[in-house]
């Protein structure tokens, strides 16, 4: 049986979650459930480190858009990190890369989601 593991940490506006395994047809449920439970807060930020996600197939894409429409109806982004060569084929094959932050590197999306999460300054001026 295939497995999944999982594992997070915060920052600052941002929930870091590590994906290691398949994401397929019969662990995609798992990973929307993880992302579900992780996040301490609905208008943070998530990025969603793929560097150990060797297989995702078509059944991971309704769990990452739902999370990507989530996230931008409080606020927040969805950021993909590191993904593989299968998993970046699946997104570019389906266009779903257009819609989604997608990043080299685990560093660079954590840096672009905190980022993100930082306030905007009020009056946007100096006086």
């Amino acid at each position: 049986m295939p497995s999944l593991t999982f594992s997070s940490q915060y920052l600052p506006g941002v929930t870091v979650i590590a994906v290691a395994g398949e994401v397929d047809i019969t662990t995609a449920h798992l990973l929307d459930d993880y992302i579900g439970r992780t996040r301490r807060h609905q208008g943070d930020h998530v990025v969603l480190d793929l560097s150990e996600v060797p297989y995702m197939s078509s059944a991971a894409l309704p769990v990452l858009l739902e999370t990507h429409l989530v996230a931008f109806s409080n606020g927040a982004s969805l950021h993909l990190a590191a993904p593989q060569r299968g998993p970046a084929q699946l997104l570019d094959v389906t266009e779903a890369k257009g819609m989604l932050k997608v990043h080299g590197t685990v560093e660079q999306a954590i840096r672009a989601a905190l980022q993100a999460a930082q306030p905007s300054p009020v009056g946007g001026g100096v006086a």
